[in-house]
């Protein structure tokens, strides 16, 4: 049996070859324009993106600091592709990388944001990032329950970074 190894070029192909076939009423209507992530609606409707703020902040090569971003939902397409990046193979530490490069949607003024942004982030953005995407994709919210230290008085805290006072 010959093993056959998979790109990212190849997972699109293979992608569109295994994809249900369309009803033609589907395959005549032009493609609708791509839509913004939606937010939480008033509705209580499905809320897809999430804002964040870094605790230390990424630095670009002109020196500017971006704390401010969003990251959205991830989709089963988003946690499948790292598995076949050349790079997880090769140290599969790289996974959380190429994760949250694909699901992080603005850092800042940054829209494209990619691995080699988050290979250059501090080790602490990092590890909030990982617990922020653990936490919106697993949990569907950004609230922690935390204990007061001084009286342990325990209440819920919004991780997303929004300042005290604020709603």
């Amino acid at each position: 049996m010959r093993r056959r190894t998979v790109t990212a070029g190849n997972l699109e192909d293979l992608l569109q070859v295994t994809a249900p076939a369309q009803a033609p009423e589907q395959t005549a209507a032009p493609a609708p324009a791509a839509a913004s992530p939606r937010r939480e609606d008033d509705d209580g409707g499905l809320r897809t993106e999430f804002e964040f703020e870094l605790p230390r902040g990424y630095v670009d090569e002109a020196g500017t600091v971006h704390r401010y971003g969003a990251m959205r939902l991830a989709t089963a397409r988003d946690e499948l592709r790292p598995q076949i990046d050349l790079r997880v193979k090769e140290n599969p530490a790289y996974l959380s990388v190429v994760l949250l490069s694909q699901v992080i949607t603005r850092l800042g003024t940054i829209t494209d944001v990619h691995a080699g942004i988050v290979e250059r982030m501090y080790a602490t953005d990092v590890a909030f990032l990982q617990d922020f995407y653990r936490r919106v994709n697993s949990e569907g919210h950004t609230r922690a329950a935390v204990t007061c230290p001084h009286c342990e008085g325990g209440f819920e805290v919004d991780l997303s970074g929004g300042r005290l006072g604020e709603s």
